[in-house]
């Protein structure tokens, strides 16, 4: 394999072009926004697998350098303040450089491709994927520009809406939304006057009729999201109705909880209360067609409240880049990526929608009560005995050689 197109200059496109290159593949990732980052999204954790897969490809003193801070443990209350559980995420027992970090996607997505591009990637930004077209020999990617671009083979890392995955395989499943709405924000501590968290430990609130959850960065900066339950709406709808009425909103929801909740949020500037859908995409037929191939959010999106989605998409790359290094068609390659990747990233998908269901506010007094038993009792379980080193521990191993896929595999449909 000589050279690859990669669709997407998020997270999973510039940690592929950087693998890619390492495995002896010439890799340039189109991005359709005019650079990166762009003000998407507010904040996301890596967790250690994810950092692991980045340290393989020496990129992870750089993420780390990048505002990243620690979030090694998680503080569970319900809307009065009152503890549930406590539950650390055994990062804190690893490695100093492979424990869990909370980051901005700004400063993350501008840092790998930095980082890609020192380590030889090229980088094209204003270019809008809009079509391709196939040869025996290749693929022919078409932009919205009039340009085209060449090359073996094609990788779709253009997120959850993914391009690809529409002109590809137009008939797969969409995006499935899990019935919650996301907004996250900053505040300078001192303007919120609220309890700060304690080192790297953030606080979730499971509240009277939403979820929400915080933490304190060492710079002074509260971090904060919200997730509540409310009907699917378009982007256009949610835009429409205004970040002040969407603020309002808000608050009157956590109006019955912790005040330091409201204090957050009132501290907020309104230009940040703007939701977005939280939707997941738990099981595609396939990942790829002929030289065509998906990768992260594009194949296999989780919800958010994974904590997942990134890592994911890092330890794809790492495993797509050496499958086309090591066996001798695109279409071979793509089957053993799939192989190696989708059983893990289902089961992921598949835990990530069920802390997100547990979001979802009981409708009387009596079920938050319920609600709130069952908590301590679940929290007081997994502190016990753990239930997800399976997902922070799993490792990539890049040095390895990548044999043959099996001839058949019966994926769900």
């Amino acid at each position: 394999m000589t050279k690859a197109l990669i669709i997407g200059g998020g997270i999973g496109g510039p940690v592929a072009a950087a693998a890619l290159q390492r495995a002896g593949t010439e890799a340039i990732v189109y991005e359709a926004h005019s650079g990166p980052g762009g003000g998407i999204g507010a904040f996301l954790t890596l967790a250690p697998n994810g950092l692991a897969a980045l340290r393989t490809l020496g990129m992870l003193d750089a993420v780390r350098a990048a505002a990243s801070f620690p979030t090694t443990g998680i503080e569970f209350v319900n809307g009065k303040g009152r503890r549930l559980g406590l539950l650390p995420d055994g990062s804190d027992q690893g490695p100093p450089e492979l424990r869990t970090v909370t980051i901005n996607r700004d400063a993350l997505q501008s840092t790998l491709a930095e980082t890609a591009q020192e380590q030889g990637v090229r980088i094209e930004y204003g270019k809008r994927f809009v079509g391709y077209t196939e040869t025996d020999t290749g693929v022919v990617a078409e932009f919205a520009d009039g340009t085209t671009a060449e090359a073996d083979v094609l990788i779709g890392a253009d997120g959850i809406h993914s391009q690809v995955r529409r002109l590809t395989a137009p008939d797969a499943p969409r995006p499935d939304y899990t019935g919650l709405l996301n907004i996250g924000g900053y505040v300078r501590a001192e303007d919120a006057t609220v309890a700060p968290t304690r080192g790297s430990t953030a606080r979730m609130v499971f509240g009277k009729r939403a979820f929400f959850g915080y933490q304190t960065a060492p710079s002074g900066e509260v971090y904060w999201f919200a997730n509540f339950a409310h009907t699917e709406l378009p982007r256009e709808q949610i835009t429409a109705l205004g970040d002040d009425a969407w603020k309002e909103y808000v608050l009157e929801l956590f109006a019955d909880d912790h005040p330091d909740v409201t204090a957050l949020l009132k501290a907020t500037a309104p230009a940040r209360f703007r939701p977005l859908g939280v939707y997941d995409l738990a099981s595609l037929p396939n990942w790829s067609r002929g030289r065509l191939a998906l990768l992260g959010d594009a194949a296999h999106a989780v919800s958010s409240s994974s904590g997942q989605g990134a890592s994911l998409s890092v330890e794809d790359a790492l495993v797509l880049a050496a499958c086309l290094r090591d066996l001798p068609t695109p279409e071979e390659a793509f089957t053993a990526y799939e192989q190696r990747r989708r059983d893990r990233v289902e089961r992921i998908a598949a835990e990530g929608r069920r802390r997100g269901d547990q979001k979802a506010a009981p409708a009387s007094p009596a079920a938050l009560f319920l609600r709130d038993l069952m908590l301590r009792v679940v929290f007081r379980m997994v502190a016990r005995f753990g239930s997800h080193s399976w997902i922070n521990d799993y490792r990539v191993d890049f040095d390895e050689p990548v044999t043959a896929p099996h001839q058949s595999v019966a994926y769900p449909r």
